[in-house]
């Protein structure tokens, strides 16, 4: 009995702090991602348009293995 109150305790504190390092590695990679494109926007500023595009696709792939992640991490939990 007690065991299985642990083992349901440690998946719950488990999916939480999986779900914290999604979130802090998201912001992360969208910082990188954002620092590094304006820093090569003002370096060339005639290329933003090559530059603006890609990254805003990276950013939404960035963003959906994030949302899959917590959304992962939460599973966990209901399912239990």
């Amino acid at each position: 009995m007690l065991s299985s109150i642990l083992l349901e305790a440690v998946a719950y504190v488990g999916a939480a702090i999986g779900a914290g390092i999604v979130a802090v590695g998201a912001g992360i990679g969208l910082g990188k991602i954002g620092g590094s494109a304006m820093d090569a926007m003002a370096r060339q500023p005639e290329a933003i348009s090559k530059i603006q595009t890609p990254m805003i696709i990276i950013g939404a792939l960035v963003e959906g293995v994030s949302l899959i992640g917590v959304v992962t991490c939460l599973l966990v939990v209901l399912m239990k």
